[in-house]
């Protein structure tokens, strides 16, 4: 039997049309993003959401598999995306190359569909692909101070200080890095409390609204995902040497722009050519140099 929280959500979902009987369900193809501020809750509706589909959870593995194909410490990779970029990092591009490791080893994942992941980034990643269900789980203040207390062993005060550096940290990030703020609701699909609503009913209304065709994969959706994913490959190959690389994919038809003088276009575009010569799916590469001195204008 449903708890009456559950209940009152599948009311709510007959009315608008989204509740379907589960023998009536038919199996899918999504990815599931789920954001959230630290201590509240995410991982568990990550790992139930994931549980009940049969799909992949992942989080803290992609931050290894980075690190070993690109042969970067973990911990740089985890500072990369927990911290907000120093004075020198915006200068030198210095959290750009991680993050870009990051994406390359995330979006391998997510070319496999059927996947819920949970942690920092992933709704960045992913923007413009329409199979995403973009989820955001928050949690009372009261509550996060519990969690934290309780598992760090912190009195109340500490136990507050540290949750607003962490959020100030987190939406320094993503302020600096993609000019949006993490606690935007429009970034969503779906915002969940979780207060009257439990972690395992934030999981059923995720599954739930993963049925709505929309979230679907579709051929389209998937190309669209191919695409992102050969250029996030394409930009983590020539992130060490070009970290401010631009790189965008069509139909398998790769662009690279590079800020530069004119005089270096061939030296550049040869070294690029060879960064990626390895990457399979690349039907085209073009390398195009942006004028430093138009692109300061």
């Amino acid at each position: 039997m449903p708890s009456d929280n559950i209940a009152s959500a599948i009311g709510f979902q007959r009315k608008i049309g989204l509740f379907i009987p589960r023998e009536r369900r038919s199996a899918s193809m999504s990815i599931v993003t789920i954001s959230r501020g630290s201590y509240s809750h995410g991982r568990e509706v990550a790992e139930k959401v994931a549980q009940r589909l049969g799909y992949e959870c992942i989080a803290r593995e992609v931050l290894l598999e980075a690190s070993e194909q690109y042969n970067v410490p973990e911990a740089k990779l985890l500072e990369a995306i927990q911290n907000a970029p120093s004075v020198l990092d915006r200068f030198i591009y210095g959290k750009e190359r991680y993050i870009a490791y990051i994406q390359a080893a995330l979006l391998r994942h997510f070319r496999k569909d059927n996947v819920v992941y949970h942690g920092m980034a992933g709704h960045f990643f992913v923007r413009g692909i329409p199979h995403v269900l973009k989820v955001r789980i928050i949690a009372d203040l009261e509550e996060r101070i519990r969690i934290v207390m309780e598992r760090e062993k912190v009195d109340r005060k500490e136990a507050i200080k540290y949750i607003e550096q962490l959020d100030e940290e987190r939406r320094k990030w993503s302020r600096y890095l993609y000019g949006i703020d993490t606690w935007d609701p429009s970034l969503y699909d779906l915002v969940i409390h979780i207060r009257k609503l439990s972690v395992d009913d934030a999981a059923e209304i995720i599954c739930r609204t993963l049925e709505l065709e929309k979230f679907r994969t579709t051929p389209e959706s998937q190309k669209a995902m191919e695409d992102l994913a050969l250029a996030a490959e394409v930009k983590a190959a020539v992130a060490a040497s070009r970290p401010d690389a631009e790189v965008s994919c069509k139909d398998g038809v790769v662009l690279v722009k590079l800020r530069a003088h004119e005089s270096m276009e061939e030296a550049i575009s040869k070294e690029v050519r060879e960064a990626v010569r390895s990457i399979e799916g690349i039907k085209d590469l073009k390398v195009e140099i942006v004028p430093s001195t138009l692109f300061e204008m």
